[in-house]
């Protein structure tokens, strides 16, 4: 991502303006986010949720098909 906050004004009177700005550009750069780094990780997350996407080593943590991209999916890790 490439999000920089802006400099916060020093009237209180623009705040929302200022804020509504900043999550205008926070929403954009998430909605626009094309390559996306997948870490591997050793040992499964501690707090899966639905979505999340990992890469396992396949030896320390191994959900269920050895190495590769994994994505938690229905309570169950699924190879991708």
């Amino acid at each position: 991502m490439a999000y920089s906050p802006g400099l916060v004004p020093n009237d209180p009177k623009e705040a929302v303006r200022f804020l509504q700005d900043e999550l205008r550009k926070i929403s954009e750069e998430l909605n626009n986010a094309t390559g996306r780094n997948i870490l591997f990780l050793n040992v499964a997350p501690t707090k899966p949720r639905e979505g999340m996407i990992y890469g396992a080593d396949g030896t320390n943590w191994n959900p269920g098909s050895g190495q590769g991209i994994y994505c938690y999916y229905g309570g169950a890790w699924t190879k991708l």
